[in-house]
């Protein structure tokens, strides 16, 4: 783990404070800083995700295993992003490996179909009750894609409604500010769990809506949950104005063992899955009823055609299968998912001791810290804040050996422990005694 000097004193401003850890981080890892510096000749800021990249330069880790990350300047650290949820089975979990091994000893890249394909689809179907048949693809961001393709194709309008604050891949973003690479479908955006707004849109919007398509909770934008009347709502009025209705649940997919559609009984026409279904390996899915996916049945006259190089590649498919039959069962998902709520609760509880502007929001084993008390329903809520701020949180858990995202964001692995969860708690507890009075910093800018 990395360490820190006993002694940490009340600074009086937020520059201080953030140039001493700064400082601090940078002194600590000259190899991180190489890596950093090399990458940049050869890739734009060093970097090919930019959700990797946070001032001064990011870590450069070497290796993993279990829940715990070494970079190249031999520090250790507790692992919370679990890789934005895609790493929900940890960096070494034994089935995994023995699933992986096997594979390499099988060969790969087979170029052809294989007995594999039908097994994690008949998983997947199991898993989540809207879904009868599946379509795998090689990333969420393909698998809300190819969604929304489907829904344009089967529904013959060309319009989709997306969320402020909404990500569905790095293509299919919307933040604060518009993204100029986004793709050129033409959208209705409307604002996040606000019911009666939604109702008016779709209605409105009917004839040339394809689809709605929505994250039960959003993740980018800070792990804000839907909440059941909105979702309720987007569920009634596209069946009331034949809209298809698509749950993205690429992350939410881990909150419950049938899904957040599950969990509310609210089932969507089309579903989106990622992350962590192929067991580490990059992986997205799209899944609904036979009678719309048929159109990608290549057997029928008047079918779709659907390539993909890497949609059914064996790492994948085995992986993914082992972890969803004999790791990641509906109990093991409950006791994940009661881990994150318990963390979210004591972190919660800490910003009311210190009377500190901080939360923690989110669903299960997908949380966000916030630096702010006003309640957060949707991106609209979230202040400005200075940018400082996060940075000095972010490096100061580096500091102490705790990995998270620059943004807060955290999603704990199968292999966090009760007291890795204990050792965040008391380092969360430590920054609001040291740094609490600082939260309060006027917004930036």
């Amino acid at each position: 783990m990395a360490t820190r000097p006993d002694a940490v004193g009340r600074n009086l401003d937020l520059e201080s404070a953030t140039r001493e850890v700064t400082a601090r981080y940078e002194s600590a890892n000259p190899g991180s800083r190489a890596e950093h510096e090399h990458a940049r000749g050869s890739m734009p800021g060093g970097n090919t995700r930019t959700g990797m990249f946070y001032p001064p330069f990011p870590l450069a880790i070497e290796k993993a295993a279990g829940a715990t990350l070494t970079d190249v300047d031999g520090h250790t650290y507790t692992d919370f992003v679990g890789d934005f949820s895609a790493g929900l089975y940890g960096h070494s979990h034994p089935v995994i490996r023995e699933a992986v091994q096997a594979t390499l000893d099988s060969g790969f890249s087979y170029g052809s179909a294989s007995p594999y394909e039908a097994r994690l689809a008949a998983l997947v179907c199991e898993r989540f009750p809207s879904v009868e048949q599946v379509r795998f693809t090689t990333s969420g961001t393909e698998g809300n894609m190819l969604a929304m393709v489907t829904a344009r194709a089967v529904s013959g309008k060309d319009s989709i409604m997306v969320f402020e604050g909404a990500y569905h891949g790095g293509t299919i973003y919307f933040g604060r500010e518009a993204s100029p690479i986004a793709v050129p479908f033409p959208f209705v955006i409307a604002p996040y769990n606000d019911a009666e707004e939604a109702r008016r849109l779709i209605r409105e919007n009917a004839h040339r809506l394809a689809a709605v398509l929505v994250e039960p909770l959003q993740g980018a934008s800070g792990a804000i949950p839907a909440s059941a009347e909105f979702l309720g709502a987007l569920r009634e009025a596209c069946t009331a104005h034949d809209v298809l209705l698509i749950f993205d649940e690429v992350m939410t997919s881990r909150v419950a063992p049938d899904g957040r559609q599950g969990q509310l009984g609210i089932l969507p026409d089309l579903t989106t899955l990622g992350k962590y279904i192929g067991g580490g390996f990059s992986c997205g899915a799209l899944g609904g009823p036979a009678e719309i996916l048929k159109i990608y049945d290549p057997s029928r006259p008047d079918s779709i055609v659907h390539h993909g190089t890497f949609n059914n590649n064996v790492f994948m498919l085995i992986a993914g299968a082992a972890g969803l039959e004999k790791v990641f069962t509906p109990q093991v998902q409950v006791a994940l998912n009661e881990t994150g709520d318990r963390l979210r609760d004591a972190l919660n509880a800490l910003a009311a001791r210190h009377d500190a502007p901080f939360q923690v929001t989110g669903l299960g084993s997908i949380l966000t810290m916030h630096l702010q008390r006003e309640p957060i329903r949707s991106i609209r809520d979230i202040r400005p804040r200075d940018a400082r701020l996060r940075q000095l949180l972010h490096l100061d858990l580096i500091d102490k050996g705790f990995f998270t995202a620059r943004r807060g964001y955290m999603a704990p692995c199968l292999a966090i422990t009760r007291a890795d969860c204990d050792g965040l708690i008391e380092a969360v507890d430590e920054f609001l005694t040291h740094h609490g009075h600082l939260l309060d910093a006027p917004p930036d800018g």
